[in-house]
């Protein structure tokens, strides 16, 4: 007698439920298993929302007041600051950008560094070490003025995936612990970014940060930020990462897994959701910052882009949108 087709789809039903998970199937249950815990023994601790920021150096040349206004637009209240003090006479005056911030209630997180060949900590040239000094420290003076959590630290030059040699680990480390009197002075937190290995040549996951951190030695340098589209390439789960930071953790970047706006992509957001709550990341000083700069190997020529407002508006408003929608439906 001939199978009939729906015992043959029972069959094969049966056959793909006794599959064995893949791994990060089953790291995802982890800690899906530990967020529902979380949520069954203590509700209480799901009830604060994460602190959205965003990180504004994508806006190009757009005036920053535009910027600020969409943020506000859009229910962003916290907003990371481009670190363009690249010399004396230029970057933000404080008084300006606070007078701004306030007219739509918003406050900054931390300032974003940007760390190129000019003033790369690893550099084999030590004029450049010393301008990434001179460049960390007036981005500290500012971000004291504007009430900066923390500041984001590249160990070496974003858009030089090449080493410049076998010691550079040893001279970023080196040059980075000299400011670190400088970030406990000023109260604000280094927080060590590390980026994928087709745009820097050290410092590409989590563990490295970690060693970075236990090299440069001082109480001054104690914190990570993290990146989630980096993540997906130099990490064997962004959720485990996550939660292996730890206290560490003062900031995490946000992209899609094209590097575009949330829900653009195919990133697991549900599961970094769960793991930042079993961090108890929704705490004051922590924030989720989107940085959707499209995929490429030096992100940096965005700083001095030409901006459609139109295209801004849509990115920020549609990943606003869809963080709070997959958040409301992690924790509800």
């Amino acid at each position: 007698m001939p199978c009939r087709p729906f015992d043959n789809l029972n069959e094969k039903h049966e056959k793909l439920g006794a599959m064995k998970k893949q791994n990060y199937e089953a790291k995802n249950d982890l800690i899906r298993t530990r967020f529902e815990e979380l949520k069954k023994k203590h509700p209480q601790r799901l009830r604060r929302r994460l602190n959205l920021s965003w990180s504004n150096w994508g806006f190009g040349m757009e005036p920053f007041t535009d910027s600020v206004r969409r943020l506000a637009r859009y229910g962003m209240t916290y907003i990371e600051l481009h670190g363009n003090h690249h010399g004396p006479d230029l970057g933000y005056k404080a008084k300006e950008i606070l007078k701004v911030l306030r007219n739509s209630n918003m406050k900054v997180s931390g300032i974003c560094g940007i760390f190129s060949p000019d003033n790369d900590l690893s550099s084999n040239r030590a004029i450049h070490r010393q301008a990434a000094l001179d460049y960390i420290r007036r981005e500290l003076d500012f971000g004291s003025e504007v009430d900066a959590g923390y500041m984001l630290i590249v160990p070496g030059a974003v858009g030089r995936p090449q080493p410049y040699d076998n010691t550079e680990f040893e001279r970023s480390s080196a040059t980075l612990r000299i400011a670190g009197d400088d970030f406990v002075k000023h109260g604000i937190h280094a927080a060590i970014e590390p980026i994928r290995s087709a745009e820097v040549s050290l410092v590409h996951t989590i563990s490295d940060a970690r060693r970075y951190i236990q090299a440069v030695n001082h109480k001054g340098v104690q914190h990570i930020n993290g990146d989630v589209y980096h993540m997906q390439t130099e990490e064997s789960h962004i959720g485990e990462a996550i939660i292996s930071a730890g206290p560490m953790l003062v900031n995490l970047h946000m992209a899609d897994s094209n590097r575009s706006a949330l829900g653009d992509g195919s990133m697991d957001l549900d599961t970094i959701i769960m793991a930042l709550y079993v961090l108890g990341f929704n705490a004051d000083g922590h924030y989720v910052t989107p940085e959707p700069l499209g995929p490429g190997g030096d992100p940096y020529p965005a700083m001095f882009g030409r901006t459609d407002a139109a295209l801004l508006d849509k990115l920020v408003g549609h990943t606003v949108a869809y963080f709070r929608e997959r958040e409301t439906a992690v924790t509800s």
